[in-house]
């Protein structure tokens, strides 16, 4: 039986007063959700010790948005594990699109996120996905192909979520039709060692089309960017139907 997770990755949005507001509007609203659905809120480092409060007794989970490959360091603006995991965080995303395409990211260094982070016992969540042009080229099978292959190397499969990301459909109101994002989300269960990896969908998941997309056989969750950020929106597609 494959986990169902849903995430919200707030980015660089919120601040800890923001944060508060957004739980109390939110929360009411898991008390009908199923057991079997996996709650998980990513928000900037400001705001993971509140959360962490806050959450505590709670059925959400909390992530971070990044974490650094050695537990201590000369790293400025990064963050270890130990200083997650210190605080209650139980995820971490690594390799989004936006910290590949504006912050150097690579295969190798997010290879080496992705061992330091079960390293510490936390469960990361892999993004992966291609541009427009690569799409447009042909290349989306191939790209994410190669992407799992550098990316996963001596990396558990037990303990890991993978995001199929277009990164075309991300934020900007483009979703890749649902039965499309199925496919490839098929293609990449058939390039793991373990079939039971979570695989979700990410790019402009919207509570007018979250229902469709978890219809889909292949598909274990969503990573949802914009939507998350408000809670009536959010608490729309955790209960989806």
């Amino acid at each position: 039986m494959r986990k169902i997770v849903i995430a919200g990755n707030w980015k660089m949005f919120k601040t800890q007063a923001e944060t508060q507001d957004f739980l109390r509007g939110f929360l009411p609203h898991l008390d009908n959700t199923p057991d079997e659905r996996e709650i998980l809120l990513c928000p900037p480092f400001t705001d993971l010790s509140i959360l962490s409060q806050s959450l505590h007794g709670s059925r959400v989970q909390l992530g971070a948005q990044n974490v650094h490959w050695e537990d201590s360091g000369a790293y400025t603006g990064e963050i270890a594990a130990p200083m997650l995991t210190e605080i209650g965080v139980r995820y971490v995303i690594v390799g989004h699109s936006e910290r590949r395409q504006f912050f150097g990211e690579t295969d190798e260094t997010v290879n080496l996120r992705l061992k330091a982070a079960q390293k510490h016992g936390l469960t990361p969540v892999l993004c992966v996905g291609e541009t427009k042009q690569q799409r447009d080229l042909g290349q989306t099978e191939s790209l994410i192909t190669t992407q799992l292959e550098h990316d996963l190397v001596n990396v558990d499969q037990d303990n890991l979520v993978i995001a199929y990301e277009p990164i075309w459909a991300i934020g900007t109101g483009d979703t890749c039709e649902a039965t499309e994002a199925n496919r490839v989300i098929g293609l990449i269960r058939s390039q793991l060692k373990n079939p039971n990896v979570p695989i979700q969908y990410g790019g402009s998941v919207k509570p007018n089309n979250i229902d469709e997309i978890m219809a889909q056989p292949e598909i274990d969750g969503v990573l949802v960017g914009g939507a998350s950020l408000e809670a009536e929106s959010f608490a729309r597609i955790v209960n989806y139907q």
